[in-house]
């Protein structure tokens, strides 16, 4: 995985401040995860009970792929990076709606 240069201040005028900018890209990356990880699991469920053909070699290649899949998909973070520079990533500060 290469290593990709951010513009902090880019991110942080999303915000106001990249302490939130930080919180809000962790809690983004987190569901992604999440959501890759199901994903995954959904996948790899099919293969669940066919124990007596697991030694067949195409049944190994296609949990390969699939694992290989998503190993080479981008990280959880770098998603939400994208998203948030992009504009994708919805966000509110409850604090200021007290004070409206």
């Amino acid at each position: 995985m290469a290593i990709k240069t951010v513009d902090m201040d880019l991110l942080a005028r999303k915000t106001g401040n990249i302490y939130e900018t930080v919180a809000i890209l962790a809690k983004r990356s987190r569901q992604i995860a999440t959501k890759m990880k199901q994903e995954l699991d959904e996948k790899l469920a099919y293969f669940e009970g066919f124990e007596p053909e697991m030694e067949d070699p195409r049944f190994q290649e296609e949990q390969a792929r699939i694992s290989l899949e998503y190993e080479k998909m981008p990280e959880p973070t770098e998603m939400a990076i994208e998203e948030m520079l992009n504009g994708e990533i919805y966000f509110r500060d409850p604090s200021a709606e007290l004070e409206a």
